[in-house]
């Protein structure tokens, strides 16, 4: 436990990767809800290339976090910086415009839609790269070929895995620096959650930055570079992947085991 215990309340180091890749950086921000304080000087980095994971249990503050970056909520204090660019107070489309697109929890495709127009959907600001737009579709269906096989079919009646598949592969289609995941693996089939995480990964080794806040620690932990334990609002510990799942608090509170 030694190692991880070095990261305990340290945020924003740990990470292998030097200061000039960092492509998301987090400062000391403190996020309200009206009187409620739900970030309390949360702190974070995320490199140029890594998958870093965000886990804690309900209300700590994990979605918060991501609202937060993406600007559906603005932080009273701190700064939020990507690619060296001070983003915090930014309006959501601003900050999408700059490469930061967050996959909400729940899904929220549209029903209505086919799957291809959902998957065009997210491609709405590349209007002048029509030939990119084409490509990021084939690879879109090259990650889930459910979908191609599901094409012309209307997003509402798709199960929730494929809808959970759509939704991220729209967010593939806005040609992402960084990534954000909120709960991907919210209500699935454990075969499908595999699935998902394996594509995951094939999005980062593709060269996509990934930020995922997930409940199933276990399976986050397992394929992230580095982790931060959120607990009410604060940053309790981080570490690399490997050294938070061998952590004895996180095993405790998190993996299940006594």
């Amino acid at each position: 436990m030694s190692d991880t215990q070095a990261t305990v309340n340290a945020p924003g180091t740990g990470s292998a990767s030097a200061a000039g890749d960092v492509v998301l950086h987090v400062g000391d921000i403190h996020t309200f809800y009206g009187a409620i304080e739900a970030l309390k000087g949360i702190s974070l980095d995320v490199h140029k290339g890594e998958i870093v994971t965000l886990i804690g249990a309900n209300g700590a503050g994990k979605s918060t976090t991501l609202k937060t970056i993406s600007g559906l909520l603005h932080p009273r204090t701190g700064d939020i910086s990507f690619m060296g660019e001070v983003i915090s107070g930014m309006k959501v489309h601003d900050v999408t415009a700059k490469g930061v697109i967050q996959v909400p929890e729940g899904r929220r495709i549209f029903p209505r839609m086919t799957v291809e127009e959902n998957l065009q959907m997210g491609a709405f600001l590349r209007t002048s790269d029509p030939a990119g737009v084409t490509e990021s579709l084939e690879q879109v269906f090259d990650l889930f070929p459910r979908l191609k096989e599901r094409r012309w079919q209307k997003g509402g009646t798709l199960s929730g895995g494929e809808q959970q598949m759509l939704a991220t592969g729209r967010g593939f289609m806005a040609a992402p620096t960084l990534l954000m995941l909120d709960e991907p693996s919210m209500g699935l089939a454990p075969v499908v959650v595999e699935a998902i995480f394996e594509t995951i990964e094939k999005m980062n080794e593709q060269g996509i930055t990934i930020l995922l806040v997930e409940q199933n620690a276990a399976m986050a932990l397992q394929i992230a570079d580095r982790g931060y334990v959120l607990e009410t609002g604060s940053v309790a510990l981080q570490g690399t992947g490997k050294e938070l799942l061998v952590n004895e608090r996180v095993r405790k509170a998190y993996l299940g085991e006594s």
